[in-house]
C-alpha cells in the first residue's frame, strides 16, 4: 500500500489522500463563504404620487422647478427644484406645464421619475402659495470680499461674531432642521460632517484649527435648544462646529449678502444653497452654490489655507 505523507504526518494511501484533498477543498470552500460579509439590500426609496406646475427648467444642473401640491405624510405644497435621472422624461416639458410624477426618496437623495403631462385643472395649488421676491436690496458678496460682520447664538447658547473665526479657516453654510429633502440640508450637515472626519484622517492639525458654521434661516423654530438636538444626531464631536440662530433681521441680512433665496411658504421654506470658505484674515475665498460639490474638493481648499498666528483677522 503506497503511502503519502501531508503536513508531516503519514496518512494511508493515494484513495484516502484523494478524500482528503476533497474535503479540504469542500471545507475551504464552507469556509470563504462563511466569511464572505452578507450583501446588505438597500432599502426601497419611498414614493410620493405628486402633481405640480412646471416654473422652470435647468437642464444644466439636471433639475426641473415645480410648484406642487402637498405630499401628504412628507411635505407641503411649495416651488423647489427637482432632480431628475431621465432626460426623456422632461427635454419635452415646458414652463407652465401641469405634470404629475412620482416622487421617490431615500436616505440621501430624492428625484422625480415617471414624468407626463396632465390637465391644469386637476392640479390642487393653495392659492397663497407662489413665492414673493425679497424687496430688500443686500450687496451681493463674491470670492474676495471681505466676510462681513453678524451676531448670531450658537447652539450652546453662546454669542459668536465674525471675531469668533479670526485667524482660523472658517467654512459656512445655510440650513434648516426642519428641511425634509435629503439632498438639500440634510445633505450639507452630512457633508460637513464627512469634510471634518477627512480632515482628521489626514491631518488632526487641520481638523483642530478648521471650523465649521451652521446657520440656520428658520430662526422662529430653531432656537439654540432646537439646534442643539439635532447637533447631536449629526456629529458625535462638535468641536469647532456651530449650528446658529439669529433675529430674523440678522438672518436676512445674511442669506441676501450670499444670494441664498429664502421664501417662507405652506409651513416650510423654499430656499437655495450655498457653501462658502473664508480664510483666517475674513476674506471669502471660496463659494460653491447647490449641492453638487463633493467634501473632497472642501477639504483640499481648506488645506491651502495655512493658519497664520500673526494675522490679526477681521474680528478686532
Amino acid at each position: 500500500m503506497t503511502q503519502i505523507k501531508a503536513a508531516g504526518v503519514w496518512i494511508g494511501d493515494e484513495r484516502s489522500m484523494k478524500s482528503l484533498l476533497t474535503l479540504l477543498a469542500l471545507g475551504l470552500a464552507l469556509v470563504t463563504v462563511g466569511c464572505k460579509k452578507p450583501v446588505a439590500s438597500l432599502p426601497a426609496p419611498r414614493t410620493y404620487e405628486v402633481k405640480g406646475i412646471v416654473r422652470s427648467l435647468n437642464f444644466a444642473e439636471h433639475q426641473v422647478i415645480i410648484q406642487h401640491e402637498d405630499v401628504p405624510g412628507f411635505m407641503p405644497s411649495m416651488t423647489m427644484p427637482f432632480a431628475y435621472r431621465s432626460l426623456q422624461e422632461v427635454e419635452a416639458l415646458s414652463v407652465g406645464d401641469a405634470i404629475s410624477f412620482r416622487l421617490a426618496v431615500d436616505d440621501r437623495n430624492s428625484w422625480i421619475e415617471g414624468v407626463r403631462k396632465v390637465d391644469a385643472a386637476t392640479v390642487n395649488l393653495p392659492k397663497d402659495s407662489m413665492p414673493v421676491a425679497p424687496t430688500v436690496k443686500v450687496e451681493r458678496l463674491k470670492e474676495g470680499d471681505a466676510l462681513p460682520d453678524f451676531a448670531l447664538t450658537d447652539d450652546r447658547s453662546q454669542p459668536i461674531t465674525r471675531a469668533t473665526f479670526a485667524r482660523k479657516p472658517l467654512l459656512l453654510t445655510f440650513i434648516f432642521t426642519r428641511c425634509p429633502v435629503p439632498n438639500f440640508c440634510p445633505l450639507m450637515s452630512r457633508n460637513f460632517a464627512e469634510i471634518r472626519k477627512e480632515l482628521a484622517e489626514h491631518d488632526p492639525a487641520d481638523a483642530a484649527t478648521a471650523q465649521f458654521l451652521s446657520i440656520s434661516f428658520d430662526p422662529t423654530f430653531d432656537t439654540p435648544e432646537r439646534l442643539a438636538e439635532y447637533a447631536s444626531h449629526i456629529a458625535t464631536d462638535r468641536g469647532g462646529w456651530h449650528f446658529a440662530c439669529g433675529v430674523p433681521e440678522e438672518i436676512a441680512r445674511l442669506t441676501k449678502a450670499f444670494s441664498v433665496y429664502v421664501q417662507p411658504e405652506s409651513g416650510t421654506i423654499v430656499h437655495g444653497l450655498c457653501t462658502a470658505l473664508v480664510a483666517g484674515d475674513g476674506t471669502i475665498t471660496r463659494i460653491w452654490r447647490g449641492n453638487s460639490w463633493e467634501p473632497s474638493e472642501v477639504v483640499a481648499a481648506i488645506r491651502t489655507l495655512t493658519p497664520n498666528p500673526n494675522l490679526a483677522g477681521n474680528g478686532k
